[in-house]
């Protein structure tokens, strides 16, 4: 991998002595998390970069063998070092030195995670904030594992309609295009969320992103209060992020993020999903609609027999597939970020067999 050219006005991520405190958001995209994410970037106390998704880097760590051997740890995190720079939206005004990092942290438990985080803190450290995030939102799956590298982390768990969240996802390349699988994949991380709730119910806070709609500054000031930040007027006004505008431009699932929300577009998925599909989805997600307090249309009684599953997996292939072509030529920009991302872990995957090949030679 070739690393980006280091710019004289680019620095050097430093490691501090009093390291900002870690806090994931959980536990699924589509959530309206980065209109979140990027109101409380306007706070000076508050970092939180565009994510890297570690998820679709997993199922890759097992292959880079024994941790504990240098060679392979330090490819890895050689590897996560990449990623950051393969990534959609850079980071601004970092650059990290993977040898400095390995050297900083080589002598601590050895995680994938771990070396995701020091990216996270060191960023944040940089930009003088005492908390930083995480909206891979997908991490939710691994935050057991992040609670044992940091006990003093926090959970921001994000609940949308399941309904709308669902309509959201079948028009986003990173989900299939289907509302049964999207249901159930909606259904799978809340339940897990909700076991995070129940046995760390002081380390999460769990708020509506339909509450956020109706009354922003009191959703906002229950975050800041649960990070231990200051509540800033700044945080309601989106056209004081400069991402937000960079980002709308990016891709078209981003257009809103430099606008206020609108409160009309919750009921968006009435016209986006048939009425079959609605009963789908409240007959899978029928308990955490009541837990959440979301009121059903229909009967949630819908027969899934599981042949349905299996078409829909084959039709959500063919599907994402024509999505990718629609991308290219719709917006080329898009495209070649998301492919570039693509390709890299894909590079990564026809590598490590050579790897595994050299770390059995050693």
């Amino acid at each position: 991998m070739n690393f980006p050219h280091t710019d004289k006005n680019l620095q050097v991520a430093p490691v501090s002595s009093t390291r900002p405190r870690p806090v994931l958001m959980i536990p699924l995209r589509r959530c309206g998390s980065h209109a979140l994410r990027l109101r409380l970037n306007n706070s000076q106390e508050f970092f939180s970069p565009y994510p890297l998704h570690i998820i679709d880097f997993m199922p890759l760590v097992p292959r880079y063998g024994d941790l504990s051997n240098d060679d392979a740890y330090f490819r890895l995190v050689v590897d996560i070092v990449g990623l950051q720079s393969a990534s959609m939206v850079k980071w601004k005004d970092i650059v990290f030195d993977p040898v400095e990092i390995f050297e900083s942290i080589k002598d601590q438990k050895r995680s994938v995670h771990k070396i995701l985080w020091e990216l996270l803190l060191r960023a944040g450290e940089q930009h003088h904030t005492t908390v930083v995030m995480d909206k891979s939102l997908d991490s939710v799956r691994y935050a057991e594992e992040l609670f044992d590298l940091f006990p003093d982390m926090l959970l921001l768990n994000v609940v949308r309609d399941p309904r709308a969240q669902v309509a959201s996802m079948n028009r986003a390349i990173i989900h299939d295009y289907d509302s049964t699988l999207n249901a159930l994949t909606w259904l799978d991380a809340h339940q897990i969320a909700c076991s995070l709730i129940a046995r760390y119910p002081d380390k999460v806070l769990t708020i509506r992103f339909e509450d956020f709609l109706s009354n922003q500054e009191a959703v906002l000031k229950k975050i800041c209060q649960f990070f231990g930040i200051a509540f800033l007027p700044e945080m309601l006004d989106i056209s004081l992020s400069n991402e937000a505008k960079k980002i709308s431009q990016m891709s078209a699932l981003w257009e809103s993020n430099c606008f206020p929300p609108v409160m009309a577009n919750k009921d968006k998925f009435k016209q986006q999903l048939s009425v079959t599909e609605i009963e789908v989805i409240e007959t899978l997600t029928k308990e955490m609609m009541q837990l959440y307090g979301y009121e059903l249309m229909t009967a949630a009684n819908a027969d899934i027999p599981n042949q349905s599953l299996i078409q829909a997996r084959e039709s959500s292939i063919v599907a994402r597939a024509k999505a990718w072509e629609t991308l290219r030529v719709n917006n080329f920009k898009d495209y070649i970020l998301r492919r570039f991302r693509a390709d890299y872990l894909a590079g990564l995957n026809d590598r490590l067999p050579q790897l595994q090949a050299h770390l059995k030679r050693a």
